[in-house]
């Protein structure tokens, strides 16, 4: 086996990813990263003639799976299909390639319906950079999200829609704080979690929408930048949301240091609590 080989080339792209794997069945087997990571083991990986078979169990197709890699159907023959001339050499390309930077995440933004919206990549130098589907082009995506004049293409959306949904419909609390890598920190500790596109300052009606009636916990970065996010979500969620706590890590600047440090979800500091939950004493 070889390098060239296909299946070789996607495990390695999850281990450097930090997916974390293991063969089972004569397959091997990774967390469903194209629903969040919320099912270990649903997405089989099998050896096939000329190429790699990739099947997630919970989406029942590897579609979602391609596109969360960022990998087209031509990357899973051992030779990969020719491609057009100005198509990129794989899609891992991002606009700051040419100065060195690799892409290291991709997140996804779907609507009610799990259609891909649009996406926002991440390098190793920490530029975050959008890019909308397009279907007339060669690369199947365009980098940017306003036309000439500043106006949006696509709709506002907050990240992990589909699962902000489920999550509210069953009655949990939502999460909300500045950036993808938080959600995530937050979804790996089974907690419901979601942020807007482009970081601080960035938050919109157009995403406090889909929190009408929810309990909502926003979770401040330790920075002025954070904190002022974090007042601007709760403004847009007054009269909205159902209740909204604020809170900050107990180590560290975000969510993601607070579960590296080792800490609990109930082990945030609340900090501001503009909204108070029924029965709590500043509510009687």
């Amino acid at each position: 086996m070889t390098h060239e080989i296909a299946f070789n080339r996607l495990a390695d792209f999850l281990r450097d990813r930090g997916e974390p794997t293991r063969y089972s069945g004569g397959k091997l087997r990774t967390r469903g990263i194209c629903h969040g990571g919320d099912a270990p083991d649903t997405v089989a990986i099998s050896r096939i003639a000329n190429g790699v078979a990739v099947y997630c169990h919970k989406c029942q197709g590897n579609a979602e799976f391609l596109a969360e890699i960022g990998w087209a159907l031509a990357d899973l023959h051992d030779e990969p299909l020719e491609r057009s001339r100005d198509r990129p050499a794989d899609d891992t390309w991002i606009p700051c390639q040419d100065r060195g930077h690799k892409r290291v995440a991709q997140y996804l933004y779907r609507d009610e319906n799990r259609a891909v919206v649009h996406g926002v990549t991440r390098c190793d130098a920490k530029d975050f950079a959008q890019w909308r589907p397009a279907s007339d082009t060669k690369t199947g995506r365009r980098w940017r999200l306003n036309d000439d004049r500043g106006n949006r293409l696509v709709r506002t959306v907050p990240y992990r829609l589909p699962e902000l949904l489920a999550a509210k419909e069953a009655d949990r609390v939502i999460w909300v704080c500045e950036g993808e890598k938080d959600v995530h920190a937050l979804v790996d500790h089974g907690l419901a979690a979601t942020c807007n596109a482009g970081g601080s300052g960035k938050w919109t009606a157009e995403h406090a929408q889909f929190l009408e009636g929810a309990d909502v916990t926003i979770v401040a970065d330790r920075d002025d930048k954070g904190r002022e996010h974090a007042l601007a979500v709760v403004e847009s969620l007054r009269g909205l949301a159902h209740t909204v706590y604020v809170v900050q890590a107990k180590t560290g600047k975000d969510a993601a240091d607070h579960f590296a440090a080792g800490h609990k979800d109930s082990e945030f500091i609340q900090v501001w609590a503009p909204v108070p939950h029924p029965g709590d004493p500043a509510a009687a």
